[in-house]
This record gives C-alpha cells, structure tokens and sequence, in this order.
C-alpha cells in the first residue's frame, strides 16, 4: 500500500514511517518542520538528537535500503495539498499534522486561535483533497483520548446506544475536551465524520492515548531516533518525570496525582496504526478506534518512575505541586478498547521495560538535558487569559507555503547535533 503521512517529522511521524517501510509498504510525507521550531520558541529542544529531515531520508536508505517520497509543505494551503494527493493518489493517508500541545494551546488568544485554525484547516483541506482527487484513500485520522475528558461513566469507542423518553438511537459520545487543542480535535472528529457521510468516504478515527518511549523495532541506530519532548509545554508527565529524575530534579506531580489517563508504548501505537490502514472501513463508514492499552493515575507514573531511578543509582525525590491546569484530580475513568484487538493488535511492551529504555536513552543524552534543564517547570497556567510573559518567548512567524514539489533542500536547523551526550 501506499500511505501518506502528514506530520512524518513528529514523534509519532517518524517512526511509523519506519514501520511502514519495514513492513513493504510505499511511504510519503508532508511537512512544514513547524514543531521545531515552536518547541525552539519555548526555549527547548528534542532530548534526542535529530537530524535534517534530509539527514534522516539519507541515514533510512543507508541503514535500511528504503527511500521516502517527500514533499515539505503546508496542510493549511489547499493548493499544496489536493496537488500531492492528486499526484500519489495514496491508499491511505494518517493525518498527524496538528498542534498537539494543550499547555501550547493555552499560553494566549493568539496561540489558541492559532491552534484551532490550524487544526480544522488541515483537516479540511485533506478532506476536501479526497474527495476532489481520490475518493478511495482511506483517511486514518490521528484524535485524542482527551476529547472525551473524565465522564462519570465508561467511555465507548466513538458511540453508544442511547434510550430518551421511549426513543433509541446510536450516538457520538459526548466530548468534554480539557484544552482549546482538546477541543480542536473535537472539531476535526465532527469534520471528518460529516466529510464521510455526505461524499461515501472511508474515515478512521483514532483516540490516542498517551505514547510513550524513545524506540521501535526498526530505530536500529541514533541516526534513525525519533524526537523526545521533555519541556512543560510539548513534553509529557511521564517525560518530564523521567527527565527531573535524571537531572536530580524534583519529580513533579501536578495536584494531588489522582489524574487518570491511558497510555501506549510508541511501538504498539505504530502498530496499532499500522492495523488500521491495513483494515480499512468500507466507503460511507466513520470507524473510531480508542488506542491504548492502560490506564495509569500521575501518582503511579511518579512512583514507577521514582522506583526505576533508584535502580539506577539516582537519588530522585517526588514533590506535588499545584496543578496548573483546571482539570479533575480524582475521577472515574474507565474507556473500552476492543476494536483494535478484534482487528488483530497484541500489546508488545509494558510501562516499565519502556521506562527503563528511556532512561538508558536519556542517560546517554544527559547533557543535551542539562543545557534546557530551565523548561521542565511549569509556566502555563490554565486560568491566566495570558501566559506570554511568564514563558517570556517570542511568537514564531507562520510557515511559508511551497509548492508540491518533492522537497530535498533542508528546513531550519533547529536540533541537529549528534554529539554524544
């Protein structure tokens, strides 16, 4: 098959284009290589280091044998992209080209419409693309856990059977996002589920939970690593745990640590993804898949993370700390996942085989640590309509448009050292 990847330099990106490839299937990517440089303008950087995306095209043809069509662009120019879709007419397409950071989300207006127009644009604009240049692409949109927030009753995958004053019907589940970059993939879900009912498409929905780990199977050397965001704004809990620990910080829960969320290793989401485009629903059919494979509260990722460190010589001490977001910090939470199984997916990786391999990795890595130590604490605060001055940054300016032509020139270096750490 071949399969689009739209956000191919991201976390999540790059390593299921390594995935892919592994597993004979043609890849193509888009990007506009804007997360460099918004985690730049929070003053930090990957805790790993990575190199030009033509760096990476090159060390995945000398250590692979494999080669990757890419186009740098951005999804927000629709000219851009129903060009690249009309020319690859790709079987699939996994959309991963989205502001994904909630704490980026909220630092002001200007980082909140900018989230939101970004993300409904892009999304759109692929949809629109399908449709004008290749209604059979199954479109594996990339959602969130979070859009359904913490109701008080289970969390069914995308619907659920409803009986209201003698009446039934089959309904979205309500959302109760967290963050304007919650909400915004709320809209993106209401989109592409409109998209697939009026023009017959083939959509896939997937509610990610949190991914964690530095490795896949195919990440056989440093050259090939995909990116680790440590910092308040880009980074996760589990991250900056690991991170803080490392760095003989203090580990940080946020309140009082009862928060609860799913979670996936890096190598089954990419599995998981993979299965999904392997499977595609039939045209006019909106599929949601929850994607992850347990739940864990804060407090049980400080502990695991403050029991791991000790194993390995650190002195790690865990201190809470106000939460600065408005979220519940004791809730029932308890979301199904069965689709995913019943398509063939098999976890491979537990929480604490991961951990350790992030700590080797980060270990390894500890002076790059060293030099953004300053951006582990939180800053952002949900409630302050404006936390510019507090992050004390600069707006970066808005990506350029470019052609849809294959991209060899390479973008901005940001973050490419590869000196040993």
């Amino acid at each position: 098959m071949k399969v689009l990847i739209t956000g191919i330099d991201g976390y999540s990106g790059w390593p299921l284009a390594l995935h892919l490839l592994g597993r004979g299937h043609e890849v193509v990517g888009i990007d506009n290589f804007v997360t460099r440089k918004r985690v730049k303008e929070v003053g930090s950087w990957s805790g790993t280091p990575i190199g030009t995306f033509p760096q990476r095209q090159e060390a995945v043809q000398r250590l692979l044998g494999k080669s990757i069509q890419f186009y740098k662009g951005d999804v927000t120019r629709y000219p851009f992209v129903v060009d690249v879709v009309r020319r690859e007419k790709p079987d699939a397409i996994v959309h991963l080209a989205e502001q994904r950071s909630a704490p980026y989300s909220m630092i002001d207006v200007d980082h909140a419409v900018r989230t939101q127009v970004e993300n409904l644009t892009g999304t759109l604009h692929l949809l629109y693309a399908i449709r004008e240049a290749s209604p059979e692409t199954h479109l594996v949109k990339m959602g969130t856990m979070g859009e359904y927030g913490t109701p008080d009753v289970d969390i069914p995958e995308g619907f659920f059977e409803v009986d209201y004053r003698g009446r039934h019907d089959r309904l979205p589940f309500p959302r109760q996002a967290g963050s304007w970059y919650h909400w915004s993939k709320v809209f993106d879900s209401g989109d592409v589920m409109f998209a697939t009912k009026i023009w017959d498409l083939k959509s896939t929905d997937v509610m990610q939970g949190v991914i964690y780990g530095t490795r896949t199977p195919e990440i056989t050397d440093d050259a090939l690593l995909t990116r680790f965001d440590f910092d308040e704004t880009w980074g996760t809990a589990l991250n900056r745990f690991a991170v803080e620990a490392v760095l003989g910080l203090p580990i940080t829960p946020y309140g009082r640590g009862g928060q609860v969320r799913g979670f996936i290793a890096l190598e089954d989401s990419v599995q998981s993804l993979r299965i999904a485009i392997e499977n595609p629903p039939k045209r006019g059919e909106y599929r949601v898949l929850n994607q992850f494979d347990a739940a864990y509260s804060i407090n049980e990722l400080a502990e695991l993370t403050h029991r791991i460190a000790t194993d390995l010589g650190l002195s790690p001490r865990i201190e809470h700390m106000p939460d600065p977001r408005v979220e519940a910090e004791q809730h029932y939470y308890n979301p199904i996942h069965e689709l995913l199984p019943a398509l063939g997916y098999q976890r491979s990786r537990n929480l604490e085989d991961v951990l350790r391999e992030i700590f080797r990795d980060l270990i390894r890595f500890r002076r790059r640590l060293e030099k953004r130590r300053h951006v582990v604490m939180p800053t952002v605060e949900w409630r302050h309509a404006d936390n510019v001055g507090r992050l004390n940054t600069r707006h970066a300016p808005a990506p350029a448009s470019a052609a849809a032509t294959p991209a060899t020139a390479p973008e901005p270096a940001v973050d490419t050292s590869h000196t040993p750490a």
